[in-house]
Order: C-alpha cells, then sequence, then structure tokens
C-alpha cells in the first residue's frame, strides 16, 4: 500500500499546485496591486476577462477538486480492507490516476481536443480499480 499512498499524497500535492496557473493569470489580468488589495473595481458585478486557457486551468482545478474525495477514500478503504496480494495492483492503478490527472490538467487548459474525456475516463477507471481490488 505503500506506493498507493505516495500517489494519494502526490495527487493531494497537484491539487493544491493546480491552482497556480489561473491565480497568475488573475495577477496578470488585474495586475499585482489590486490582485494584493484582494478585489477589483466593482467585482464581482463586474470581473476582469481572465485568458481562456486560464479559465480551463480552473475548471481542471474544480474537476480534481471533485474527484479527489472518490479517490481519497478508496484508497485508504483499501488501506484498511483489501487483502495484502492485491497492494501492488491498487499501487499501480493509484500510479495510473496520478499521472492521468496531469495529463487532463494539461489537456484541458491547452484544450487538446478529443483527449479531455478519455483520460478523464482513464483517472475514473483506475478509482474504480482500485475500489474493485478491494473488495
Amino acid at each position: 500500500m505503500e506506493q498507493a499512498y505516495l500517489y494519494l499524497v502526490l495527487s493531494g500535492a497537484l491539487t493544491i499546485l493546480l491552482w497556480t496557473p489561473y491565480i497568475l493569470a488573475r495577477v496578470f489580468v488585474w495586475g499585482l496591486p489590486t490582485f494584493l488589495h484582494n478585489y477589483p473595481e466593482n467585482y464581482p458585478a463586474q470581473e476582469p476577462e481572465p485568458p481562456l486557457w486560464a479559465q480551463r486551468a480552473q475548471r481542471a482545478h474544480l474537476n480534481m477538486v471533485e474527484t479527489m474525495p472518490a479517490f481519497i477514500a478508496v484508497v485508504v478503504g483499501a488501506g484498511f480492507i483489501a487483502d495484502a496480494s492485491t497492494y501492488a495492483t491498487i499501487g499501480a492503478l493509484a500510479q495510473v490516476f496520478f499521472f492521468a490527472r496531469i495529463a487532463h490538467a494539461v489537456v484541458y487548459t491547452l484544450a487538446i481536443p478529443g483527449l479531455r474525456t478519455p483520460v478523464y475516463l482513464v483517472s475514473w477507471a483506475a478509482v474504480l480499480g482500485i475500489a474493485a481490488q478491494a473488495i
């Protein structure tokens, strides 16, 4: 289970780091003084428009935030109820999840056509696979 826990930690760190691109875009769009002040004039009624890539990066981050509870639940649950003979498979699936989520963030942010949903489905299949291995 050590490998699964490693990728659980790395996925948590990835979740935290995925906000960085769109926050940096906000700094450039709003300007540093306004960003540090926290709100531009007339915010939120008139929010300065971030670039499309930054909007997609924000949605990729939110998607990761929504996906993490299921991943956490299956990895932690598997640690309690899975048979030791399945630990290597669970660790491999946790690794697949992590790298699929990196790919998802890149594909989503760069708007690469035709890949976002398949990469997302790979990450969900990994979560379901971990659950299946545990039960």
